[in-house]
């Protein structure tokens, strides 16, 4: 049974603002889609079909208490990085990659789910240590240890852009809980031989090629190169007003790869120019701003955690796609969040938007 209390205490400005990027997606997956073969269902009706399921997903979320997901939290990590582990094993392969589980009715990706899983294991572990004058080295060991596991498995799929999303969200929300200044030089000198035996052991030609492209496109124009010389192309010749609905000649003419996805943010600028790009813009800031505000506002520790894991979640989902696209940041295929076609992407910021609204509806209860 819902508590009518909570009907009453609706965060409608955090709902307007995820309406309003998903509306704006689903338009603009229609227009990225047109030239595609003719389906039986339509990439723009699918998505629209995901929002609904994400929506009712995130109504469920609301209605069970979020102090609820710290007792679970243990035990859910342990469940996915089974899953992590079991995808290696018989997972489906697609493009290269072995991602998906399938479970007979569905697939899933277990990866996607440790986004919020991670979140929910690091605001249970920050809110029961207790630290004076920030996080040490030592205090760190253990929490990095529980982050290595999945991100490691997640590589090894391969996904190199969902480990580098798992890690900055918990180094974020690490961030928040508060690090001493050694902690972070430490951090700094460690990470540079990391990199190094990263690139000379563990990235696979192609990812190694992405990260060459980042620095020179041109180098290969029409190989790794094409997809971010063909983004930047449809950016800049979006221009100040953008060249219309369905009129993007990089979209239509399907120079775009992966335009209704990854991409979709690059047709989005062709089209509507600066000016849509920055209403986009305010619309996404709108929304971290408003979920930093509900971890501001919230009443306990393990609830603001959670709101800052799920406020960086969507920030580095944005922030990496946006850089991607024009060019700031090698091609990682990181969705933009409400925005790119993908069922599995919708479900998972809906998730993180019921325990937003979670938080924010319960403040007044406590």
């Amino acid at each position: 049974m819902i508590d009518r209390r909570l009907l009453t205490n609706i965060d409608w400005m955090l709902a307007g603002l995820v309406i309003a990027v998903c509306l704006l997606g689903i338009l603009n997956i229609y227009s990225a889609t047109t030239p595609y073969k003719i389906v039986a269902t339509p990439y723009y009706i699918k998505q629209f079909y995901w929002l609904l399921v994400g929506m009712f997903i995130a109504l469920m979320v609301c209605t069970v208490d979020y102090h609820v997901l710290e007792d679970l939290s243990y035990w859910l990590y342990v469940i996915i990085v089974f899953l992590l582990v079991v995808v290696l094993v018989i997972g489906r392969r697609s493009m290269g990659a072995t991602r998906w589980l399938n479970l007979g009715l569905f697939n899933v990706q277990p990866s996607e789910l440790m986004k919020i899983v991670i979140i929910m294991t690091f605001a249970r572990f920050f809110n029961n240590f207790q630290s004076i004058g920030g996080l040490t080295v030592k205090d760190m060991l253990l929490p990095l240890s529980i982050l290595a596991l999945p991100a490691l498995l997640i590589m090894k799929q391969p996904d190199l852009g969902t480990a580098i999303l798992v890690i900055l969200i918990a180094l974020s929300m690490s961030v928040y809980r508060g690090l001493r200044w050694s902690t972070v030089v430490t951090f700094v000198l460690v990470t540079v031989p990391l990199a190094w035996a990263g690139w000379s052991f563990f990235l696979r030609p192609y990812q190694k090629n992405r990260i060459l492209d980042f620095l020179d496109p041109e180098r290969s124009r029409l190989g790794s190169g094409y997809h971010i010389i063909q983004s930047k192309i449809a950016v800049g010749s979006g221009g100040f007003f953008g060249k219309g609905f369905v009129k993007g000649t990089q979209a239509q003419l399907r120079f775009l790869p992966e335009q209704h996805t990854d991409f979709a943010f690059s047709v989005f600028a062709e089209e509507w120019g600066f000016i849509g790009c920055m209403v986009l813009i305010i619309l996404y800031l709108s929304l971290v701003l408003w979920g930093l505000n509900i971890a501001r506002r919230c009443n306990d520790r393990f609830g603001a955690l959670l709101a800052i894991g799920v406020t960086a979640m969507l920030f580095w989902h944005i922030v990496i796609n946006m850089g991607m696209v024009i060019g700031m940041f090698p091609v990682v295929g990181v969705p933009m969040p409400f925005f790119s076609y993908g069922g599995t992407s919708m479900i998972t910021s809906m998730v993180g938007i019921g325990i937003l609204q979670n938080i924010s509806m319960r403040r007044f209860m406590f």
